[in-house]
């Protein structure tokens, strides 16, 4: 069975800010549902992060501890961050796009991925689960991106 989720959220700041944060692969642990670590593990051909990056996360999905490795596909800074899973339970494909709103960014979230045999039976389970987890991303995404600085003394 396929999962195929969208999510999108306005957020009242400008792409840039918002793609910044939410494409820098230090920040998942701090906005991504169930990511407890993520570090880059491949650079890109030309260095650094971009096309070519792989990125491992480790995350808690349905009560399981999971890793995974994403490997940039597109990497387009602010609009458009491509992923695909190379390593993992399941083939995944992960699209982060940031376009201009009235209002601000308009931020969406699309998961795609392939249950397979192993999680088959649980993969209508799943698909609401994937909905509400990247629901909640871009709900935590807004939320951190628009709380006041911490002060160095409190």
């Amino acid at each position: 069975m396929t999962i195929d989720e969208t999510a999108e959220r306005v957020i009242p700041l400008p792409p840039d800010r918002v793609a910044g944060f939410a494409m820098d692969w230090r920040n998942d642990a701090e906005w991504t549902q169930g990511i407890r670590t993520a570090e880059q593990t491949r650079e890109a051909d030309g260095g650094g992060f971009g096309v070519g990056a792989e990125v491992t996360r480790t995350a808690h999905f349905l009560g399981k501890r999971i890793d995974y490795v994403l490997r940039v596909a597109v990497y387009e800074p602010p609009q458009l961050l491509d992923m695909v899973s190379v390593a993992g339970p399941m083939p995944m494909h992960v699209t982060y796009t940031f376009d201009p709103h009235p209002r601000g960014t308009l931020a969406r979230i699309r998961v795609q991925g392939d249950a397979g045999r192993y999680y088959r039976l649980a993969a209508p389970i799943m698909a609401r689960k994937v909905r509400s987890s990247i629901g909640k991303d871009l709900r935590d995404l807004a939320r951190k991106l628009l709380e006041p600085p911490q002060s160095a003394d409190a």
